[in-house]
């Protein structure tokens, strides 16, 4: 099936994770990451029960803090 992530179209396998994404992906600090699908947040707590489906678009998010 085919999802976009960060805006470049991938073919990954039926019932695929976040989770599973999120490894496939080799996100860099994933327990400090926000996933944004289909431009709904997902709680990190349901990443490994959240099935991606056919033309889910998928970001990754990072919050940064800092200043002074």
């Amino acid at each position: 099936m085919k999802i976009t992530v960060a805006g470049e179209k991938k073919e990954v396998k039926e019932g695929l994770t976040v989770a599973e994404l999120i490894a496939i992906e080799d996100v860099e600090t994933p327990e400090y990451v926000t996933v944004s699908l289909n431009e709904e947040f997902v709680e990190q707590e349901g990443f490994s029960a959240t099935t991606l489906k056919e033309g889910d678009e998928v970001e990754f998010l990072y919050f940064m803090g800092g200043g002074r």
